[in-house]
């Protein structure tokens, strides 16, 4: 993985020394919080709704073994024992007292991280596949490019004042486990002739207009990549409208403007700034791509992971659901769970944290991966050391067996933590997981994917859930609406409303009676949720959420 330069360790220590000079202004009241506030949100620090709240970066979700422990550390010294992950691949630590941020913003800086770019109007951390350098499926690492755009955006001169927040992500994979077309531009590694480069997808995003983006370009070689991204960054920063912060995403540049019109200035400006580009960021690409060199994998026997898998069935259940295919004979993806049923989903306590931080370390090559579906990923173990490795998770709390199950939720912090929700998620994510738990249903209904947000802002991803709960305030009562039919990967779709939305307490039967009509819907058992609910289309579910409005019709 990439390893900072001598620039890059000036450069956060420049940066945080800075930063602790005006928390020190703000302290002493020779700053104002109107005055502090562009300066924080430049570091990753928001005022949330009981305290502030410090949002790290994770560049494409990829760490070692010390900078876990490192964020462990942190939870334990400077906030309550645990840190959030969140849907962008970062982690946030909610209860930061204000003096203590530029200690935080110095131990993080120590093993190479930092905060910058996690809020504002600028170009936030870049996300990839979180299998990257792993999948089977993968045409190359998407994250040697993903750290050259890390490179060149961060305080880019031009992008520091966008319309609006802005965000990348890449993948190099066929099925996108990046959520490519809810991104402001999603780069998808092609090949075209026998060589590699990107199609470029762009006007993606969700919020209160989610928009599937556009494909701009079919293929851009990778020479001209970064000149093509300046391009359209540079467009949407001309053009983006700066009226009404609710249309001022690239989605509705796009919309407003059409995909032919936004090509045609991206052309044009490319034209203008190609010449600049001379060919030194990609030298700076080739010396990022040695640093993701594979690790060395090696040959052992499988019979303790095939006894374990043929008579353990605890194990057999986890393998099946939590395991994904390597690129390398004898490997296996491991994706740990952070949805224990009832748990707050993207949790991790500080032990739980340094526990995965040894695993990586004795069974995983050092990686980790954090996932934008709120789980830790460890790329690289080999088939013959998962029954230990299972074992040691089981101690921790994190051997759920329900990776792409109905307790696999992705939830928004919610009105328990954000300042702009106006509905709780996290007690709606436990009672469903426990509710189905309870019913042991959960791996006959398969995979089945909901996502819930506690606001308009859909960072719960709600829209594209096969099943997205929105939580809402209606007159001082929270309300939840559902959507149906989302999906995030390469048949990327947005959710249709299926109706009024239900109280907190008729929620969780609502989605009960929900997948109970899938299982009686269903063609076979291996018809998933999503296809039986593209087969049929929203009024057989519609009529299981609304019994009711079905009585009074007939």
């Amino acid at each position: 993985m990439y390893a900072y330069s001598d620039f890059d360790t000036q450069f956060i220590a420049q940066r945080n020394a800075q930063f602790r000079s005006q928390v020190e202004r703000r302290i002493d009241g020779s700053l104002t919080e109107d005055e502090f506030k562009p300066l924080r949100l430049m570091n990753g620090l928001y005022l949330q709704l009981h305290a502030y709240m410090l949002r790290v970066a994770i560049p494409y979700g990829t760490l070692n073994s010390g900078q876990m422990n490192k964020l462990a550390d942190i939870a334990d010294k400077w906030d309550k024992g645990y840190g959030h992950f969140t849907t962008r691949q970062n982690i946030q630590y909610n209860w930061p007292e204000l003096r203590d941020v530029p200690d935080m913003l110095d131990a993080l800086a120590e093993v190479d991280m930092h905060a910058i770019q996690t809020s504002g109007n600028t170009i936030r951390n870049v996300t990839a596949d979180h299998f990257a350098g792993a999948a089977a499926d993968e045409i190359a690492d998407p994250r040697p490019i993903a750290e050259l755009i890390r490179q060149w955006s961060t305080d880019h001169p031009e992008f520091q004042f966008l319309p609006r927040k802005f965000k990348v992500a890449v993948s190099g994979a066929s099925h996108d486990r990046a959520v490519l077309k809810a991104h402001d531009i999603g780069l998808q590694i092609v090949e075209q002739d026998g060589a590699r480069g990107y199609r470029v997808i762009v006007g993606g995003g969700l919020g209160r207009t989610p928009m599937i983006g556009k494909v701009l370009y079919d293929f851009v070689a990778s020479e001209d990549l970064l000149p093509t991204l300046e391009a359209i960054v540079s467009v949407y920063n001309l053009l983006g409208r700066r009226d009404n912060k609710y249309k001022a995403r690239i989605k509705i540049t796009v919309h407003e403007n059409g995909i032919e019109d936004i090509r045609a200035r991206v052309d044009a400006r490319y034209k203008l700034i190609r010449p600049q580009f001379t060919g030194v960021d990609q030298q700076m690409l080739s010396r990022i791509e040695a640093d993701f060199a594979l690790p060395e994998f090696v040959t052992k026997s499988l019979a303790a992971y095939e006894t374990a898998y043929t008579n353990d069935p605890v194990f057999r259940a986890w393998a099946d659901t939590n395991l994904s295919d390597h690129r390398a004979p004898g490997y296996a993806i491991v994706s740990i769970s952070l949805k224990a049923h009832g748990a707050t989903p993207g949790d991790a306590t500080s032990h739980q944290m340094r526990v995965m931080a040894d695993l990586a370390a004795e069974y995983g090559h050092n990686e980790l991966r954090i996932s934008h579906e709120q789980n830790v990923i460890l790329p690289h173990v080999h088939r013959a050391d998962l029954p230990a490795l299972h074992a040691r998770l089981k101690e921790a709390g994190l051997g759920t067996a329900n990776i792409g199950l109905i307790s696999d939720i992705i939830a928004c912090p919610g009105m328990d933590y954000c300042a702009l929700a106006t509905a709780r998620s996290i007690p709606i994510a436990q009672e469903i997981a426990t509710r189905f738990d309870d019913l042991k249903l959960e791996h006959d209904v398969g995979p089945l994917k909901i996502k819930i947000s506690g606001c308009i802002n859909a960072c719960g991803h709600h829209h594209v859930g096969h099943i997205g709960i929105l939580g809402l305030d209606r007159a001082g009562v929270e309300n939840y609406q559902i959507t149906l039919g989302g999906d995030g990967t390469e048949d990327a779709s947005i959710g249709e409303r299926a109706g009024p939305g239900f109280s907190a307490e008729e929620i969780i039967p609502a989605i009960e009676r929900l997948v109970m009509a899938y299982l009686d819907l269903r063609s076979e058992r291996a018809e998933t949720f999503l296809q039986t609910y593209r087969r049929l289309g929203l009024a057989p579910f519609k009529a299981a959420l609304y019994p009711q409005a079905k009585a009074d019709a007939a």
